[in-house]
């Protein structure tokens, strides 16, 4: 990869900047404010940032939002100034170098397929868990975009919603408008709604998760209904997409004891056999945005 590419990893609060590497490696990292009240104020911090960088031959960024692929418009709800704005093709004017732009979880999948967890692998199926759920799909190292920019969103449509009724947890709506979502419940909140369904008592994650490791039997109660219910629809993703693995990211994914429970729940529910572990911790954390950014920023130079 030439070093004059250039990252963005754009978020509600802050825009970050890096030069990637082929091999991922990491440099000039630095970060900035998002701008909210203009997209031209949002666009002059991108220029100023890609500035003191020392300019770019191509810029790559990742964002907390989606990008129609047809028309080129940006949704992010915690980055309004982008929103309705085709990103990558006005930017590309203003600073005069090829500019694409991808979902931050679609780019936590590339980053994995290319240099992480998956590298070198035919189909690798990037898993989120955090304060949502989400998911990005990379075939033979390159991401797939589906209709209208959505693609691996497995976290949305109400597939669970007989589980948790008759389990007692509380049906709660989606931010999606539908009830019984993977991302209600298979997240740090949703694993917080099991908890209070279940025990009746209000926790945080990490305070849920510490006290299964200390061996709390309303904490296991959790933690046995969270597996149950979020590896029924990941083995329905792996029976429709064959990943050879699939990383994990988010906040959540740090509980490698939790993920190792759900990985085997997950092989034990899939018509393929898998010798070995499925779904594993991501390699990138931490740097997956800007990883996959720049990735995705190279796959320009075969779509030219």
């Amino acid at each position: 990869m030439n070093q004059r590419t250039v990252a963005f990893d754009i978020g509600g609060s802050k825009i970050e900047i890096a030069r990637v590497g082929s091999d991922g490696a990491i440099s000039g990292r630095a970060t900035r404010p998002t701008p909210h009240d203009s997209f031209t104020s949002f666009a002059a911090a991108v220029a100023s940032l890609v500035a003191e960088a020392g300019g770019a031959d191509r810029i790559g960024i990742s964002i907390a939002g989606t990008v129609d692929p047809a028309t080129g418009i940006a949704s992010a709800a915690n980055v309004p100034a982008i929103t309705g704005h085709a990103i990558a093709a006005e930017l590309s004017e203003r600073l005069g170098v090829p500019v694409r732009v991808g979902n931050d979880a679609d780019c936590f999948a590339l980053a994995e397929a290319t240099v992480g967890a998956g590298r070198g692998l035919p189909v690798v199926f990037g898993a989120i868990f955090g304060t949502g759920v989400g998911g990005g799909l990379v075939v033979n190292g390159r991401l797939v975009r589906g209709a209208h920019g959505v693609t691996g969103e497995w976290g949305h449509g109400p597939v669970l919603a007989d589980a948790v009724r008759v389990r007692g947890i509380p049906l709660i709506a989606c931010g999606c408008g539908q009830t019984g979502c993977v991302d209600t419940y298979g997240s740090a909140r949703g694993l917080e709604r099991i908890h209070l369904g279940l025990a009746d008592e209000t926790a945080t994650s990490k305070d849920i998760t510490a006290a299964w490791h200390a061996g709390d039997p309303k904490a296991a109660r959790t933690i046995d209904a969270f597996v149950d219910l979020v590896s029924g629809p990941l083995a329905m993703i792996v029976n429709t997409l064959g990943p050879s693995l699939i990383p994990i990211g988010g906040g959540l994914s740090s509980e490698e004891r939790l993920f190792a429970r759900l990985d085997e729940a997950v092989r034990a529910r899939v018509l393929a056999r898998y010798p070995g572990p499925l779904v594993v911790p991501g390699t990138t954390r931490g740097a997956s945005g800007l990883i996959g950014a720049a990735m995705l920023a190279l796959e320009s130079d075969a779509d030219a």
